[in-house]
């Protein structure tokens, strides 16, 4: 690429850089906000997200033109964030078992990757709404996760391109090198250094979780990009200017939510998942 080439590159890429950078200026402090007041409002913002992932995933798949498989999988999920709004929890997950049978029964092509995708977006949702409901340390143990998710995607997306070198998986990602993860894994370990600042007592067991999330998180990415392009697509919308479509923007989340209630419940219960995940 000579230096004419490289010019219009760069500032395609500054644009761009510039774009995710305002857009997560507001998205961000919004989503945070939602978080911090919790209830039947933050119940309702991940089951959106869920449905917009549900649909995002039969788009990329080539099944979204099947109007009952979408209607199948969006009221299951409406229906079991009702259920989790009204504090009935069992009947939320109930729910939603119940919509991925009936996703299976009413698909006629793709079966399997639109149940796939329907456990994707519920998994996502559910685990969301199960950490926040920790009382105590609900908020906390989310925005843990968050900043951890964020700042692997920072610090690898600065380290991918500020280093480059050999390429991490370039037949499922050919921008992703091993600099930009262990890029994302040093943010990950940054993050839960600061929220041991005060209690140092926890920095091993929190440092050791940002680990295990900074992997997870990682690999949540890499596998959005595998079903991409396995359909032959760049990016799952463009409704968020700057990061493509949820799928784009929260992949890297889904998978860092959903291990860290499992984690979470595993260690504790249904009840404190947060307190499960904060305290030690």
């Amino acid at each position: 690429m000579d230096q004419d080439q490289r010019a219009p590159a760069a500032a395609s890429g500054s644009q761009n850089l510039r774009t995710r950078i305002m857009a997560a200026l507001v998205l961000a402090p919004a989503a945070i906000a939602i978080a911090w007041t919790g209830g039947p409002l933050w119940i309702a913002l991940v089951m959106l997200a869920g449905i917009g992932m549900y649909v995002e995933w039969l788009t990329i798949v080539g099944a979204a033109q099947e109007k009952q498989t979408v209607a199948a999988g969006i009221a299951a999920l409406v229906v079991s964030g009702l259920c989790l709004a009204f504090g009935y929890g069992a009947l939320s997950l109930a729910a939603l078992l119940t919509g991925a049978v009936a996703v299976a029964a009413v698909s006629r092509r793709l079966r399997l990757w639109s149940v796939a995708g329907f456990c994707y977006a519920a998994a996502a949702a559910f685990a969301s709404a199960q950490v926040r409901l920790d009382g105590d340390y609900g908020f906390v143990a989310l925005m843990f996760v968050l900043f951890v998710v964020w700042a692997a995607d920072i610090g690898g997306y600065f380290a991918g391109r500020g280093i480059g070198g050999p390429k991490l998986w370039p037949r499922v990602s050919p921008k992703k090198t091993w600099a930009g993860a262990v890029g994302g894994f040093a943010g990950g370990l940054a993050v839960a250094a600061g929220f041991a600042a005060f209690d140092l007592g926890r920095l091993a067991p929190l440092m050791l979780l940002a680990a295990l999330l900074s992997i997870v998180s990682q690999s949540g990415d890499l596998f959005e990009s595998a079903v991409k392009r396995r359909f032959g697509v760049k990016d799952s919308s463009q409704i968020i200017p700057g990061h493509g479509g949820l799928l784009d923007r929260l992949d890297g989340f889904v998978a860092a939510i959903v291990f860290a209630a499992l984690f979470g419940f595993l260690r504790g219960d249904a009840d404190g998942i947060g307190h499960a995940l904060m305290v030690w």
